[in-house]
């Protein structure tokens, strides 16, 4: 019989706790994750972490296992390698040079308005790790943290994982901080209204297209009728975007993209989409992705590069794809108000240590920063 030994603990070693503390606040934008590097080795490493997640596959542990080590990772990380090193930038990822530049700039528009706050970026898989942020918020004295997701739909299989990543950090953590977690924002009018800018800007220099194209990222049709909201609130982002945009039903398609396994996925999907509109006669094409907040391999290589060809090759003559949103200062500034929004109440308004920061000096530290 196993006896409980006081000596032992769960929990990792922590700094001590100071009475008269000072509340420090921090918000911990969170995106999906990305290899570390385009090759094989990085990819094996970042898709078992990612696929290996239940909430991502929720075929039973012990068959996917067998399916995902037998198989999948013996052969997927070469193919996955070279489509990133087709959108590798210097800087890295896109994913997570985009994720950097947003947080970055939200600290910096947080701090004009008088919110003296930490904001950093974590993935839910690869590098930075949720947990490895979240340690280094609890040693710098942070004693609130914001968790705001990159990705305005809310779905069991992006969300949800981020806030299993909290709990697990929070079962190994004795003194936890206070947190708050922002769910979704699919039909926040500052998110609407810079997605809407964006295609304007776009079309004031290209012309408005036969048909404008809506990519969602795809996930496995069973997941709405298990109740996921994913597909109710892609669809609503679409509705809103298109009336901003004054378009009427058949200007305008939603489709989903990034199908993976032989399961049905949300439909329409993307590419078969766009092949029998050319067939059909349509010529010109819009195509965007208003669920990624920034670009990445989904959006530079499967949109931009695979399905455009697709478009082209079944008798499409244009095909353009609008940019996510990424620095874009409207969508910064409708991230900000959503940020803002979920810290009411928090103290902000005063730097840990008393003294005064004034919001010009602090957009420029943090501009600064970014450079």
């Amino acid at each position: 019989m196993a006896f409980f030994n006081p000596l032992s603990s769960p929990f990792r070693t922590e700094p001590p706790f100071t009475h008269g503390q000072p509340a420090r606040t921090a918000v911990l934008y969170c995106n999906l994750g990305t290899p570390d590097a385009p090759t094989a080795p990085a990819l094996r490493r970042y898709l078992a972490q990612f696929l290996g997640d239940h909430r991502v596959v929720e075929i039973p542990r012990p068959i996917w296992w067998l399916i995902l080590h037998g198989i999948i990772l013996r052969t997927r990380p070469a193919k996955s390698a070279a489509k990133y090193a087709s959108v590798w930038t210097p800087e890295g990822s896109p994913l997570k040079v985009w994720t950097d530049k947003q947080a970055k700039l939200l600290q910096g528009f947080l701090g004009e308005r008088g919110h003296h706050v930490t904001v950093r970026y974590a993935m839910t898989y690869g590098n930075p790790s949720i947990a490895s942020e979240l340690d280094r918020l609890k040693a710098e004295g942070h004693t609130r943290i914001l968790l705001l997701p990159a990705y305005p739909q809310y779905s069991g299989t992006t969300t949800a994982p981020l806030f299993d990543q909290v709990y697990d950090w929070g079962r190994q953590t004795r003194h936890l901080p206070e947190f708050r977690f922002v769910n979704r924002y699919h039909d926040d009018p500052g998110y609407i209204s810079a997605l809407a800018a964006t295609v304007r800007k776009h079309w004031q220099a290209n012309g408005q297209p036969d048909k404008l194209v809506m990519s969602f990222h795809g996930v496995p049709e069973r997941t709405l009728h298990l109740g996921d909201p994913y597909h109710c609130e892609c669809h609503k982002t679409g509705r809103l975007l298109a009336q901003a945009l004054g378009l009427r039903k058949e200007q305008y398609v939603v489709t989903f993209q990034s199908r993976f396994g032989k399961a049905k996925w949300l439909e329409p999907y993307t590419e078969p989409t766009l092949v029998a509109l050319a067939q059909a006669g349509t010529k010109q094409v819009d195509v965007m992705c208003p669920g990624f907040t920034g670009d990445c391999l989904e959006t530079l290589e499967e949109i931009n590069m695979e399905a455009r060809e697709a478009f082209l090759h079944a008798g499409g003559t244009t095909f353009n794809y609008i940019p996510c949103l990424n620095d874009d200062l409207g969508w910064v500034r409708a991230l900000t108000d959503i940020a803002a929004q979920h810290l009411s109440g928090w103290p902000t308004q005063a730097l840990p240590d008393g003294a005064e920061l004034t919001a010009s000096k602090q957009a420029a530290l943090t501009m600064g920063a970014k450079g």
